[in-house]
């Protein structure tokens, strides 16, 4: 009983303890001052069903802390997305429930009628909606209005960031256009954007707001066959209504607009609601790009209300398919705190000023990022992330801000780029993009046109007539037109009939061709062209279908070669070492396995070894008959002669070819010694290599001479007119192939950028022809043209240097002469050790006993060829 007292007495003190603390707390929130707070959404949209969501657990939160003396009621209206119908709503939440503060308005139409309500209310009114244009005089008109959200020119920045990327020079936007102008601010933003980047919007399509359309699908197929007409291919949606977006791209994919070579951009409006998108609709949009407003998600505030907010969802909208929350949630709820913390040190008696002001001073980080304002908006600087619709849902690329534009990671906290900013789009690399139709490489962004003839500039003075040569009936052949036809059938093969063109010879310089495109005098120019970067500013070149370069060619002086230790060149010197070594083994493998039963290979050691040295050296020159006495070594002789006869055969072969070689060696060595010594050097007089010697390499202007025709070369060299002449590599080539007995290249090569096609800025034509080539070159086509080209002359002998044998090519001979000499060694040693036993026993008396017997039998092998013999007669 003295055990059972104390512990009931202990549950009935803290009983008493958890009544007062639960009566204290009651009491509490009874005396808590409330406060209305009105919110005028969309309350059908999903956008609308997330910021309600959001706003009812932000409202929930505050209340449940203990340590605010303020109660959040939350009044919610709905605006039907109807400017008229929010400016009704919030005269009936100011009048009706004395609101302090009216929250929402997803549209800027909307966000400043109630704004003007709450002007002469004096309530103060915070915006989810973003603004495109800035009107005049904002703070004036509407000093109680407060933008919870970033102005669109940024995002409409990272667009045009992103067509520039790809270098798109035309776009076609698809916006919503109402009677209060809808997203019109929003093109005017990515029109000047645009501008900044050097491209331009080449069309707009402007769509009917979707609540006025009684069959979507039939309204938006209308308006899209315009597009079917376009030649542009990159089209940017800007709309601000998901179910509109929807049935767009529905539409599109099935008229065949989302197929290869277009490219499809959306902005945040539509990207942010991805996640909440049923698989019809991402079904439809399989390759398109996302600009989408990045935010944090691993803070534990971010949690929790993941948390919450799937629950209160999935509880309430029980008919969505999704049930994570958006930005525009996340936004809510940093509006709702915002409220709330500037509410916490008001009074009744304080002034709606007052809160606004406590508003505008607001500095804290929330679930969407840092919250703070300047000018009656966020201040902080939204970070874009890239994405990429690809299966069921989407993948993150780069982020972009307008600080450091694309790159791989975020900045760190000191402002820095923590992975590689200066990462463009161009880099992203192509395995890591999904396009529209599933194309494998960058979209062209533009449709071929068919029907038009094409003015192709060719190049009629030419030095080299392979690359380019006019008839006088004004035909065109050589290599670079047979390239251009080759390109112009695969391209007509998947869109027929789409090039037609003429060529027109042009008689002038390669700059001022290349002018002709700048001017659009010619649609093109097809030549021996070279790619250079002040020509790339100006023309769009395609991909190098030859590679370019500055080559040296000088005369050569023929030489027989005389040497007089030339007659060990045709072995390496690792290779005269090895051969050495085996004839060693070799020597001694013959004397094991002779010197114990053949005279000729015993007596004192000084015969032995004379003797062994000069059979074995013998066997290079003539056969030994039969002064051998064992098989043993018969079999090892034998290998050892087949070696001998390709080592043989080899060095007379090698040795031959270099006594009656004849060296090439130039008459001059490096460009160097033409600066020094002032010796005139030719050039293509129709090029640009006389500018770049001069300007580059630091020739003087009077050594620079003209030599005109490809003919013309020997002759000016023969005269002493040149001493070098410096040609772009496939003129070298071509070049040498007709006289590579009597010319060399010498010195450094200066690369270019490889010959191509020109096209004008913006033609659509230069990654089709790119495209072409790239395919010419991996099927081989182009190989064989560069074949034909490069043939050389049936006057040229093959005549190259003769390099010595090396160790690579013999190791496997020698491999087999040891091996063997090896393997023989142990069969002779083996058939020692097997010599019939008298007494076989255990396997350990076996060997000792073969082991006494093999020490016998040298010892009588010892004293017998002890015995004087002929053979053992000293010689000398």
């Amino acid at each position: 009983m003295s055990v059972q007292m104390p512990l009931f007495f202990t549950i009935f003190i803290s009983f008493i303890f958890l009544s007062h603390g639960s009566t204290t707390a009651v009491e509490h929130q009874n005396n808590m001052e409330a406060a209305n707070i009105g919110a005028i959404i969309d309350v059908n949209s999903r956008v609308g069903k997330e910021v309600k969501t959001a706003m009812e657990i932000a409202i929930q939160d505050f209340n449940e802390d203990s340590d605010n003396r303020k109660k959040l009621i939350l009044h919610v209206r709905d605006s039907g997305r109807d400017p008229l119908q929010a400016s009704w709503a919030a005269n009936e939440l100011i009048e009706k429930h004395q609101v302090k503060v009216i929250l929402g308005m997803k549209t800027w139409q909307e966000a400043v009628l109630v704004a003007d309500v709450g002007h002469r209310a004096q309530v103060p009114v915070i915006s989810l909606a973003t603004a495109s244009i800035t009107p005049p005089l904002t703070s004036v008109r509407w000093p109680f209005l407060v933008r919870m959200a970033n102005n669109d020119s940024l995002q409409m920045r990272c667009v045009a960031a992103l067509v520039s990327s790809y270098q798109w020079r035309r776009v076609i936007t698809i916006y919503e256009d109402d009677a209060y102008g809808g997203d019109t601010g929003m093109i005017t933003l990515l029109s000047e954007a645009l501008r900044d980047v050097g491209s331009e919007i080449e069309y707009r399509l402007a769509l009917p707001p979707f609540s006025s359309l009684s069959d979507p699908k039939v309204a938006i197929r209308e308006e899209l066959k315009e597009l079917k007409s376009k030649h542009c291919r990159v089209f940017i949606v800007v709309l601000s209504s998901l179910s509109l977006a929807s049935h767009l791209f529905a539409e599109a994919k099935q008229m065949g607009i989302m197929g290869k070579d277009s490219v499809w951009i959306t902005t945040d409006t539509v990207t942010s609601l991805l996640d909440t998108t049923n698989t019809t609709v991402i079904t439809s949009m399989q390759g398109v790009l996302g600009i989408k407003t990045y935010f944090p998600e691993t803070s534990p505030l971010s949690r929790d209300f993941y948390v919450k907010f799937r629950r209160n969802f999935r509880s309430e909208y029980q008919e969505e398919d999704n049930f994570l929350p958006g930005i525009h949630a996340l936004r809510a709820y940093d509006t709702i705190s915002t409220v709330a913390q500037a509410m916490k040190t008001l009074t009744n008696n304080s002034t709606s000023k007052m809160l606004l002001e406590n508003v505008l001073l607001s500095h804290f980080t929330g679930l969407s990022g840092k919250i703070s304002f300047k000018g009656s908006e966020l201040s902080h600087t939204p970070v874009f992330r890239l994405v990429n619709v690809v299966g069921k849902s989407y993948k993150e690329l780069n982020f972009w801000s307008p600080e450091f534009g694309f790159s791989e990671s975020l900045m760190d906290k000191g402002g820095k780029k923590s992975g590689d900013g200066d990462r463009t789009m161009g880099k992203l690399g192509v395995p890591m993009m999904n396009w529209p139709g599933g194309l494998q490489g960058v979209p062209k962004g533009q449709e071929l046109r068919t029907g038009k003839r094409m003015r192709i500039g060719v190049p009629a003075n030419t030095s080299f007539e392979k690359f380019v040569k006019v008839e006088p009936n004004g035909s065109v052949s050589g290599f670079c037109i047979e390239v251009f036809k080759a390109a112009v059938e695969i391209l007509n093969g998947k869109n027929p009939h789409s090039i037609i063109y003429d060529f027109k010879p042009f008689y002038d310089s390669y700059d001022d061709l290349v002018d002709q495109v700048i001017n659009k005098r010619f649609d093109a120019v097809v030549g021996d062209v070279t790619i250079l970067a002040n020509r790339s500013k100006y023309v769009e070149f395609t991909q190098s279908y030859a590679e370019s370069g500055l080559s040296m060619i000088v005369p050569v002086k023929s030489e027989v070669t005389h040497n007089a230790w030339i007659f060990i060149k045709p072995f390496t010197t690792n290779m005269w070492l090895v051969t050495g070594a085996i004839f060693l083994y070799t020597m001694f493998m013959v004397w094991f396995l002779e010197h114990q039963s053949n005279p000729e290979f015993s007596g004192q050691w000084k015969n032995q070894l004379g003797n062994t040295l000069w059979f074995t050296f013998s066997t290079i020159f003539f056969a030994q008959g039969d002064r051998l006495h064992r098989n043993f070594t018969r079999v090892v002789i034998v290998v050892w002669l087949f070696v001998v006869l390709i080592l043989n055969s080899s060095y007379t072969a090698s040795l031959t070819s270099m006594l009656t070689l004849r060296l090439l060696e130039p008459t001059v060595t490096d460009i160097a010694s033409l600066k020094k010594y002032n010796l005139p050097v030719g050039v293509d007089g129709y090029s640009f290599v006389k500018k770049y010697l001069v300007d580059v390499i630091k020739f003087k202007p009077e050594n620079i001479k003209s030599f005109g025709k490809e003919d013309n070369i020997p002759g000016e060299f023969e005269s002493h007119n040149i001493y070098a002449a410096f040609l772009e590599i496939p003129y070298a080539r071509v070049f040498l192939s007709k006289y590579c007995n009597k010319y060399t290249t010498t010195d450094g090569t200066y690369r270019f950028g490889g010959l191509g096609f020109a096209f004008p800025k913006g033609s659509p034509h230069a990654a089709d022809f790119s495209e072409a080539i790239l395919e010419l070159s991996e099927s081989g086509k182009l190989k064989d043209l560069e074949n034909n080209l490069f043939s050389p002359s049936h006057k040229c002998s093959d005549e190259t240097k003769t390099e010595s044998l090396s160790l690579h090519t013999f190791w496997g001979l020698f491999l087999v002469t040891g091996g063997t000499s090896t393997f023989v060694f142990l069969l002779f040693l083996i058939n020692l050790l097997r010599k019939p036993q008298k007494k076989p026993s255990s396997s350990d008396e076996n060997l000792l006993n073969g082991t006494v017997e093999l020490e016998e039998y040298s010892q009588n092998e010892t004293i017998i060829t002890s015995a004087p013999t002929a053979s053992s007669i000293p010689v000398d």
